[in-house]
């Protein structure tokens, strides 16, 4: 993560033409801080309407002004786990049941071994 704020990624090129990703990106975000309460149903639907009248990337600026971050990977932290988000610590997991087997095989002979060694000595 940059650590520059959110609306960086839209005002480091301001001429560049508003896509239907980016609409639909910026409003899944402003629905999410309107659930969240970050916003008063008459902002939600300002900034909307801004976001849906922009047509450059610089008018998408003040729709994102003052909202909270949020992380913006494609990739979650665990692999496969698309609700894992990056930083969160994968869950532990057991040792295979044949990697367990020649663990417990390789101690018991070791310590055999060491016994052996001990008498004979």
């Amino acid at each position: 993560m940059s650590g520059l704020p959110v609306e960086y990624e839209y005002s480091h090129d301001p001429s560049g033409e508003v896509t239907s990703n980016d609409r639909d990106t910026l409003s899944d975000r402003l629905n999410d801080a309107y659930a969240a309460g970050d916003l008063t149903l008459s902002d939600y639907q300002d900034r909307l309407q801004a976001l849906f009248n922009a047509t450059k990337r610089a008018d998408l600026v003040p729709v994102l002004s003052g909202l909270p971050a949020r992380y913006r990977s494609n990739e979650p932290a665990i692999a496969g786990d698309p609700i894992a988000r990056p930083g969160e610590l994968a869950p532990l997991q057991r040792a295979p049941k044949g990697l367990v087997r020649v663990g417990v095989t390789t101690g018991a002979v070791l310590l055999l071994l060491i016994i052996l060694l001990i008498i004979l000595l």
